[in-house]
């Protein structure tokens, strides 16, 4: 079976010089490194031993949708396998999933576990990495087996995962109307779901997240995020990331009206402020900062009726 490694990338050359570098350090090296390059500059990365293409997509504006699809259509693996650039795959990674992908059809989802800021600062070191890395209390962890279904589709991920190309094809890939920031993963679990395509956690399949400035919610990519979310209510008839358009209500940045969400305002200095709450953490939870704003928002109703008597 041979593997391609799927990735896009768009600025952040440090993080997929890592990505590359971790690769090299497989057991069982990829038959190919194929890289969605979301901008106009080719990168300098590191020499490996397995051949590596930079599909040059340019600087408009081009979806993370039509990136991981474009990667998809140029790789020449069975099995193909997509990481975010900045993910570090563990050196078991691609042996994992071929041979997981030899036992269960369907789509498999690796482990992730997120490094603290300065992990990577001594270069790719997988004993600092185990010691230092996290998991996040959100995601499920791995399976007792070699693998485990994965009942909520909901739970789908693009960050680390794989399956046959062929299964890639008949799913269509991921739906390119997604244009803005977010949702697009939501709706290729729904497609699983729709289309009876197995989902499964995969042991092993470990990969190592690079950490780096991350903003939850993301209020820098309102616009966005409403119009991804505006698609998928239109193809499925019911909403999707609930946590980000949650806490934007509770900003008030924008409302729920029968047709959809209507925003309101731009995002000022404090929506940015709560943003950035937890950028030096590991890994940011969108659960962690919806609570936050709903207790807040307790509290100054709380307030309001002794501010209105006085």
């Amino acid at each position: 079976m041979r593997t391609s490694i799927c990735t896009l990338a768009q600025g952040r050359g440090d993080l997929l010089a890592n990505l590359v570098r971790g690769l090299n350090h497989s057991r069982r090296p990829p038959g190919e490194l194929v890289i969605a390059v979301m901008q106009d500059q080719r990168y300098e990365l590191p020499a490996t031993g397995f051949p590596t293409r930079q599909l040059i997509l340019g600087s408009g504006n081009i979806s993370r949708a039509q990136a991981r699809n474009a990667a998809a259509a140029k790789a020449s693996g069975d099995l193909l396998i997509f990481l975010d650039a900045d993910c570090i795959a563990s050196p078991t990674l691609i042996e994992n999933y071929a041979l997981a992908a030899a036992l269960d059809d369907g789509v498999l989802m690796g482990e992730v576990g997120y490094l603290p800021k300065g992990a990577t600062d001594e270069g790719i070191d997988y004993a600092r990495f185990e010691r230092e890395a996290v998991k996040h209390p959100e995601r499920a962890g791995p399976p007792p087996g070699m693998v485990g279904r994965c009942g909520d589709y909901r739970s789908f991920w693009s960050l680390n995962f794989a399956l046959p190309k062929t299964i890639f094809e008949r799913l269509g890939g991921f739906d390119e109307r997604y244009l803005g920031y977010g949702g697009e993963d939501a709706d290729f679990g729904r497609t699983l779901a729709e289309k009876g395509v197995p989902l499964w956690w995969a042991r092993g399949a470990k990969v190592y997240h690079q950490h780096h400035h991350i903003q939850i919610p993301p209020v820098h990519r309102l616009d966005g995020v409403l119009a991804n979310a505006a698609v998928f209510e239109d193809k499925w008839g019911e909403p999707t990331m609930e946590n980000w358009l949650g806490a934007f209500r509770l900003m008030g940045l924008i409302e729920r009206k029968r047709t959809g969400f209507r925003k309101l305002r731009e995002p000022g200095e404090a929506e940015l402020a709560v943003a950035r709450l937890q950028a030096d953490q590991p890994y940011a939870s969108s659960a962690l900062a919806l609570e936050w704003l709903e207790e807040r928002a307790a509290a100054d109703e709380a307030r309001a009726p002794r501010m209105a008597s006085a």
